[in-house]
């Protein structure tokens, strides 16, 4: 007699994110995680949405609920510091909209590119700009792009994520788990602004939590 098999849980997330790769690459980590032997299905709510209230204020949700934003701390000019910060704000402002949210930060010191790159190997120097991020993305995908806007061309972008698998999700995992204690071994100083901790020192960031929290959800990692 044939054994009925038994239909997966879906667990829906929620994210706000600053760029089109950002949403890209959740729509690709969806569609991996719902093919794969995972205990439960995944169901990615993304959004291209700089600002969090904006989101917020467009879902319709019922009980507490995680939103996870995606953002770039792409340098420590003044300009660029503010913008960081305001962010921070608005992630409170959204959490006071009485819809019981809780914002998490998923911030890349400099960019998300570092996150990608992690897919594939390890990122342990220091730049001093985000276009030099380049030079390994070609090498961790054997590429030639010219730069960082041919990179992330979408054709371009989903033919580097068609070149790896959920091994790579969690190798990632386990690079950025590695950065950010090495971080706090060296003694850099950990930031605290309206709740959220953020590391000024490049290479650093926290986009690697939400992913770890969905692959543990899951079962494909302990």
């Amino acid at each position: 007699m044939e054994r009925v098999r038994m239909r997966k849980l879906t667990k829906k997330y929620y994210f706000s994110v600053e760029g089109e790769t950002e949403k890209w690459y959740l729509d690709w980590l969806q569609d991996l995680i719902n093919n794969s032997d995972a205990s439960c299905k995944v169901s990615f709510n993304s959004k291209v949405e700089k600002d969090p209230v904006k989101y917020v204020k467009g879902l319709s949700i019922q009980g507490k609920t995680t939103v996870f934003h995606f953002y770039d701390y792409e340098s420590n000019e003044s300009d660029y510091q503010k913008q960081f910060e305001k962010v921070m704000d608005r992630m409170r402002e959204a959490e006071n909209l009485g819809k019981t949210i809780k914002y998490q930060f998923g911030y890349s010191n400099f960019t998300f590119d570092l996150w990608i790159i992690l897919h594939m190997t390890n990122c342990n120097a220091s730049f001093s700009h985000r276009k030099q991020y380049i030079t390994p993305i070609n090498r961790a995908f054997g590429e030639k792009f010219q730069n960082m806007d041919e990179f992330k061309e979408e054709n371009n972008f989903k033919r580097c994520l068609k070149k790896m698998d959920l091994s790579n999700v969690i190798a990632a995992v386990d690079r950025a788990r590695k950065i950010m204690q090495r971080n706090q071994d060296n003694g850099y100083t950990l930031y605290q602004y309206k709740g959220y901790q953020y590391y000024k020192e490049n290479p650093s960031l926290t986009a690697w939590e939400a992913i770890e929290k969905i692959l543990k959800d899951c079962e494909l990692i302990v």
